[in-house]
């Protein structure tokens, strides 16, 4: 994977950030997150972008504030699924 380099002010990422990541990982996951919420990328390429795993992305997702997209579609699927495995 190729990089870019990039220069932000210091008070953009304290302010955006998580103060304990170092600075391009904290950038890579907001704009990831950025990306989600956008619909640009899947659930699952945000996260390999933000360099996290599918579940810390989800809770990631969260605490910022951007929901999930689950349909009330993918709740009959899911629930058919479970009511099949339950038998």
């Amino acid at each position: 994977m190729s990089t870019v380099r990039v220069e932000l002010p210091a008070e953009l990422l304290a302010l955006a950030g998580d103060a304990d990541l170092q600075p391009s990982r904290a950038a890579a996951q907001l704009i990831a997150l950025e990306l989600f919420r956008e619909n640009r990328v899947s659930l699952g390429k945000a996260a390999e972008l933000a360099g996290m795993a599918l579940e810390e992305f989800m809770g990631f997702s969260a605490r910022r504030g951007v929901p999930l997209p689950y349909t009330v579609s993918d709740w009959e699927t899911d629930h058919e699924a479970a009511r099949i495995l339950a038998l």
